[in-house]
């Protein structure tokens, strides 16, 4: 039988069908598998950890079949527990596999101390931003006669005078006394001009 007849001929037809349906049966196993495998379509919204310990987290993913790896700690925040996740990574809601891991990070035991900067005769302009870029917050603000209008006189934390390298905690609010810019230079080189008389002595031959 020659080629053209062999592919008109009823035979390379059904040889053909079968050949197609069998890679469709093999295609539709295959996305079967596929999906069982990457479990496709089943979603974990994840849960808020926040303000959780560590062994709460653990206990709560477990029923959902995720996993979690704990980074690191960060610095005290007071609005959350001592010990408790601050951060995670996904955030609250999202939606994940099975056995997804979910980073957190968790807050420290309390304030770590900074050491106080060198403030004295810099400007309230310049105090300020310094303070707060160490962690520490501006307190109460009083004015004493100087020369230095907004200038940094003195620091202070719970009424007693700071020193440059004096360790406080984080959050501390230290106390700033600035010049008031009113005072004025006395001059203390001024004598009494008024001429105190001597008196004269009579020699003792004119006695």
């Amino acid at each position: 039988m020659s080629l053209r007849k062999y592919l008109t001929s009823r035979v390379f037809f059904l040889q053909a069908l079968s050949a197609l349906a069998i890679i469709a049966v093999l295609g539709y196993l295959f996305m079967h598998w596929l999906t069982f495998t990457t479990d496709h379509g089943h979603e974990i919204t994840v849960p808020d950890l926040r303000k959780l310990t560590v062994e709460q987290v653990e206990e709560k993913l477990d029923a959902l079949d995720l996993d979690y790896v704990l980074l690191d700690s960060v610095d005290f925040r007071n609005e959350f527990p001592k010990f408790s996740v601050v951060e995670q990574d996904p955030l609250p809601g999202a939606k994940v596999k099975v056995g997804r891991k979910v980073y957190i990070k968790i807050n420290a035991s309390g304030f770590s101390s900074v050491k106080i900067p060198d403030l004295i005769e810099k400007t309230y302009r310049e105090a300020v931003p310094t303070l707060k870029a160490l962690g520490l917050e501006e307190g109460t603000i009083t004015y004493i006669p100087n020369l230095g209008k907004d200038m940094v006189l003195e620091m202070r934390y719970k009424g007693r005078n700071l020193k440059v390298g004096d360790r406080v905690l984080k959050s501390s609010k230290i106390d700033l006394v600035l010049g008031d810019g009113k005072a004025s230079y006395v001059d203390e080189s001024v004598v009494d001009s008024v001429a105190i008389p001597v008196e004269e002595q009579v020699p003792a031959n004119e006695q």
